[in-house]
């Protein structure tokens, strides 16, 4: 059970003060009755809301793509530097959002940001492979022995890596896929032949690649084929 006035906050643009006067004036009816008080409680997940007349709609979870540009870290905050949750839209930010994973700061691509845990793990958690594709550029030529050392298992400092998809689109380019995602795994991984990753984009997760519509640095709303593809594996 929880208060109205934080279902409607969660769920619209209304601050809790605005739902405070919405609801002394009247306006604010839950399951047809009319709701007198803020401190009300209602199931969020079994209650029907409706503001000057028009029915909200209530939603447990949001899940937002974002196309993520630099400069910003993977967090929900930080002291000193931009996080991912700046870039997200007012209306969303009642929610207790989070980003599902990490890109580095200045990592750019494709990211989830939500407030359902249970669906985060799902996707990141190593046991499901979800894997997770990249556009890489380093500052020495690709080659054909990283080819092979990516796909037998890269060795670093923490262990080895599981088997990963390197191919190669140009002199210094590539398309990376991961079905792990450590520590500044594919940094690591070009170090270990000498290169050093100038540019790293995420440009897909799970079978779902990066949306056309995505522009750097903005957010939307998943659509529920976009979520299914994102847990989909090989």
């Amino acid at each position: 059970m929880k208060r109205i006035d934080k279902i409607i906050s969660e769920q619209t643009h209304y601050t809790r003060t605005e739902i405070k006067k919405l609801i002394s004036q009247k306006k604010v009816y839950a399951n047809d009755e009319l709701v007198k008080k803020p401190e009300n409680k209602y199931d969020e997940n079994n209650v029907s809301i409706k503001i000057n007349g028009q029915e909200i709609e209530i939603r447990q979870f949001v899940y937002l793509l974002l196309n993520k540009p630099k400069g910003y870290i993977s967090a929900t905050e930080d002291a000193t530097a931009k996080t991912v949750l700046e870039l997200v839209p007012e209306k969303y930010k009642s929610r207790n959002l989070f980003p599902a994973g990490r890109l580095d700061k200045d990592t750019t691509g494709l990211m989830l940001i939500t407030d359902d845990g249970e669906f985060a793990h799902n996707i990141l958690s190593p046991r499901k492979h979800v894997k997770k594709t990249y556009e890489v550029t380093i500052d020495i030529p690709v080659t054909e022995e990283m080819v092979a050392g990516f796909k037998n298992g890269v060795q670093l400092n923490d262990g080895e890596c599981k088997t990963a998809i390197l191919e190669i689109t140009g002199e210094y380019t590539a398309k990376v896929t991961l079905i792990e995602g450590r520590y500044h795994q594919i940094k690591r991984m070009f170090g270990c032949y000498g290169g050093k990753v100038t540019e790293l984009n995420r440009i897909g997760m799970g079978k779902l690649e990066l949306p056309n519509d995505i522009e750097y640095g903005k957010i939307r709303e998943a659509t529920e084929e976009e979520l299914e593809k994102i847990k989909e594996r090989e």
